[in-house]
């Protein structure tokens, strides 16, 4: 995967074709669904309106070059479990898992996000046939290894493990992401070195964690060849991005979720 896998087209975030692999992070623009969840709200476990979601789905496969019925997400429940896929499902009966591999040609994985980390992953066969992966990876997820759960499903789908590489596309920064002090104990217990990934903060008592880079780290760890970090704040960038925590903070009541694709063309 290239470097350029985010950049905007016709007002919303769209993906790029690059020979076998379809690719991309899409934001919240570009959609048919309004007030909070405007515009490309791609949620269906959100209270949108759910023709609003499907549109939007609709919108997103075509940018994908897939039918909506191909575009399959996952009821993420914040842990490690990998699903491989080799034949569709229905797209609102989502097995709970935070990831998916594929070998099959036209099925694109799609994740969930706002604020948790979208991590793309591709890698290949010894013939050369396109192996891929996407996983939702918050703090949970990513402590509990997601990464490491799809870099062993796409070994087992005959991936050769140094052609696997990954991007982690947009998701809440350091500078937004501030924790209790007690959030650092089950990093530090896992490896004393992951205090690197937490700074003080100007509020007594806190600090502010490095997701992006831990997920980076986790990723390496897990036998990435390479991974690519997008530097890109779903809290701050109102405009681009729908943001659990800046809802949150607002008292908003709910929010979109911004979907992000991987398809084997």
């Amino acid at each position: 995967m290239g470097s350029d896998l985010y950049f905007k087209m016709d007002g919303f975030v769209e993906g790029q074709n690059e020979g076998k692999v379809f690719h991309g992070f899409f934001g919240r623009q570009g959609g048919v669904s309004h007030g909070i969840y405007s515009s490309l709200n791609c949620g269906p476990g959100s209270d949108d309106d759910p023709q609003a979601v499907r549109d939007n789905r609709r919108i997103v496969a075509q940018a994908a070059g897939c039918d909506v019925e191909s575009l399959l997400s996952l009821h993420q429940v914040h842990g490690n479990a990998c699903v491989t896929v080799d034949t569709l499902y229905d797209p609102y009966e989502r097995p709970k898992a935070d990831a998916h591999v594929t070998d099959q040609v036209g099925i694109a994985l799609g994740v969930l996000t706002a604020d948790c980390t979208p991590i793309l992953f591709h890698g290949h066969k010894d013939n050369g046939a396109p192996v891929i992966g996407a996983a939702h990876a918050g703090w949970g997820g990513a402590l509990k290894g997601a990464s490491a759960s799809v870099v062993e499903a796409m070994i087992a789908l005959g991936a050769s493990p140094e052609s696997i590489v990954a991007c982690i596309g947009p998701c809440i920064s350091q500078a937004s992401y501030e924790v209790s002090d007690d959030f650092l104990a089950p990093f530090t217990a896992e490896d004393a070195d992951h205090k690197s990934f937490f700074i003080p903060s100007v509020r007594k008592g806190h600090m502010m964690f490095d997701l992006a880079g831990y997920n980076g780290l986790k990723a390496r760890k897990a036998g990435v060849a390479r991974v690519l970090i997008k530097e890109l704040d779903t809290y701050f960038n109102e405009e681009d991005f729908f943001s659990y925590r800046r809802t949150t903070h607002r008292s908003e009541g709910d929010y979109g979720r911004q979907i992000s694709v991987i398809k084997i063309n």
